[in-house]
């Protein structure tokens, strides 16, 4: 009776373990909204869409208030504050000096005009400036920022697929070191037996110590193997943790391998983020070569002000307010080439981004050529192994038992024990091996969302 409670306990505490396992899916979700590399990613593109509503707002132009306290005893200043405010009188002329009787007054220096007393000047203006035509540079701009803005989602997509395809290969990394384990383990029970055997082989006179030596020789490596692939869980745990940014104790173990994407060429050359960051450079280019034309044509823009000035702030408004429209046009007709030169550069560069949009989509061509071959290849050797390890196992049962009938050695029956296991590794470094290029071409097609 205690033994069923103690079995059913067991079974309940391995279902509560269980239940608070991450699956894979509920990873790939944590690792969108809390991977710290995908938050910084989007804060780029959120910056990027800033400056695009930063060049956007250039087109309403901009609004000043402009407050000027002035205090001068400058004749040319006190005399220009007066007029500024509407408050000149011809006494500021010297007028005030003059003298009708007196032949020479005008040769006389008014004083009231050279020497005023010192002004103290309040204008407030409102000043309103608006670009009417640029020669396309706003809109070159604006161009120029919608892409980036793109570029930027596409390099945050670019983290998301390598942080994804990270984790996806912890996970399988981490179902291939448990399923390792749980073979060197039934080999490592093997061993136990037969150092039980040898032990009681050597206890009746048929077996040697140097056998039960070579037994516990043995079973110390295996037990050194899935310890250290023990310490490789640990490892991996830290490491998807470090992913999903909080603590990870325990996953959902993946059964099965991993399967190959029914994706053709045509669609990992459409969907990949190299090729589109590419494409997307030579949208700059083009926008970029739009802006350097720009110098071309002439730039125009309007204003318009309305002031009011008094030697007291915001006095007689009504009295001292002015007002000010206007346009200009600059255009500039010679600067030595330059502008001309600009574009023959911006040209030259269009061209070189150009043939960069041609050397991704060969240089991805060549990688999915790679990875489907290398696939390929690791399903052939996994298929070859798994042959080889069936009958491994099956070498070392019948020397196991030729050992047991005085038929073989002990030192063969480690020899084939040493081939079993070499093949479990080798099968594993297959497994993982395959699975890396069948993430890295899911990668390449931006497969994963």
């Amino acid at each position: 009776m205690k033994k069923v409670l103690l079995f059913l306990f067991s079974v309940l505490l391995l279902e509560a373990s269980q239940n608070n396992s991450i699956s894979l899916n509920q990873a790939l979700e944590m690792l969108k909204t809390q991977n710290l590399e995908i938050k910084t990613a989007s804060f780029d593109v959120d910056s990027a869409k800033s400056k695009i509503n930063i060049a956007s707002g250039t087109n309403w132009g901009k609004l000043d208030l402009i407050q000027d306290i002035v205090n001068s005893d400058d004749a040319l200043n006190v005399f220009g504050f007066k007029l500024t405010s509407r408050e000149a009188t011809f006494g500021d002329f010297g007028f005030s000096e003059f003298d009708n009787t007196n032949p020479n007054i005008l040769k006389v220096a008014p004083d009231d005009l050279n020497n005023p007393e010192s002004r103290t000047l309040f204008q407030t203006k409102l000043k309103y400036e608006l670009p009417i035509f640029t020669g396309f540079k706003i809109t070159s701009y604006s161009s120029i920022l919608e892409s980036m803005k793109e570029l930027k989602s596409l390099d945050k997509d670019k983290v998301i697929d390598e942080k994804i395809y990270q984790l996806k290969k912890s996970y399988y990394d981490m179902a291939l070191l448990s399923n390792s384990i749980d073979h060197l383990s039934i080999i490592l029970d093997n061993i136990k037996i037969l150092e039980n055997t040898t032990q009681t082989m050597i206890d009746v006179g048929y077996a040697k110590k140097v056998d039960l030596l070579e037994v516990k020789a043995k079973k110390g490596n295996v037990e050194r193997l899935i310890s250290q692939m023990r310490y490789n869980q640990k490892l991996l745990y830290h490491y998807i943790s470090f992913l999903l940014n909080q603590k990870v104790d325990s996953i959902e173990i993946l059964e099965g391998g991993v399967a190959v994407p029914n994706i053709n060429d045509e669609d990992i050359l459409q969907n990949n983020l190299d090729i589109k960051r590419a494409s997307t450079a030579l949208k700059i280019r083009d926008s970029m070569t739009d802006l350097s034309k720009s110098a071309y044509y002439p730039m125009i823009g309007a204003f318009a002000e309305i002031s009011t000035a008094d030697n007291s702030f915001l006095g007689n408004i009504n009295e001292h307010k002015a007002y000010t429209i206007g346009a200009r046009l600059q255009w500039n007709l010679f600067n030595g080439g330059v502008d001309y030169y600009k574009i023959q550069e911006a040209k030259i560069e269009h061209l070189k981004v150009k043939y960069s949009v041609q050397l991704a989509k060969n240089g991805i061509k060549l990688k999915i050529a790679k990875l489907r071959t290398e696939i390929e290849t690791q399903d052939s050797e996994i298929a070859s192994l798994k042959k080889e390890l069936d009958l491994a196992n099956e070498i070392y049962k019948n020397y196991e038992a030729r050992y047991k009938e005085k038929l073989s050695s002990m030192s063969d029956v480690i020899i084939k024990q040493s081939e079993q296991i070499q093949k479990i590794l080798q099968l594993k470094i297959a497994l993982n091996k395959r699975n890396e290029r069948i993430f890295a071409l899911i990668k390449l097609a931006n497969g994963d969302k």
